[in-house]
């Protein structure tokens, strides 16, 4: 089916490329929500990159699977979108944490929304280049090449970044307990 589908979109019909984008829609919107603070700039990374997947489904080999250079084109675009949106200023040092303990075991009571929602406060640099690095797998040349930062700030901003989620796991898990002991 899928492939019958990429062969009518690069035909240009606009009726595939509609069941294309409804097929992946989830898949997609799922990638976009990891580097987007709202639901506003997760559409607009979604429907920028479709917008690229189209124009450039000509040179998608139908030899190869299609997701994986589905979700290249999403991050790729998501990196554009925050390129072009925001700007890598330095960022405040974190605070020290009183606690430099960590429960390990905290992180096992998280569901997906508790992740999020701390993946969500991280500043957005640490954010995309945590994305990149620990989910997307790339490289810190490789996200250097991608972002415009140097090697040394992308490593940077991953070091800061895990330190921040150390920092705020910690927090969500001692607010769970006081909500836990109060009920």
């Amino acid at each position: 089916m899928e492939a019958g589908i990429i062969k009518n979109c690069k035909s240009g019909k606009i009726k595939d490329q509609e069941i294309l984008y409804k097929h992946f829609y989830s898949y997609a919107m799922g990638i976009c929500h990891r580097y987007a603070y709202t639901k506003t700039d997760a559409s607009e990374i979604l429907n920028d990159s479709f917008l690229k997947i189209f124009k450039s489904i000509n040179s998608f080999n139908e030899e190869l699977p299609f997701k994986p250079w589905l979700k290249k084109i999403i991050v790729n675009t998501a990196i554009d979108y925050y390129r072009k949106n925001t700007r890598f200023s330095p960022m405040l040092e974190i605070e020290e944490a009183e606690n430099e303990s960590f429960n390990i075991n905290a992180i096992d009571t998280f569901n997906y929304q508790d992740i999020k929602k701390i993946l969500d406060e991280l500043p957005e640099p640490y954010r995309l280049i945590f994305n990149l690095y620990e989910i997307e797998g790339y490289t810190h040349k490789e996200i250097a090449e991608k972002t415009g930062l140097n090697e040394s700030t992308s490593r940077s901003y991953l070091a800061r970044a895990k330190k921040k989620l150390r920092i705020l796991v910690e927090h969500h898990f001692e607010l769970e307990n006081e909500r836990k002991i109060r009920s």
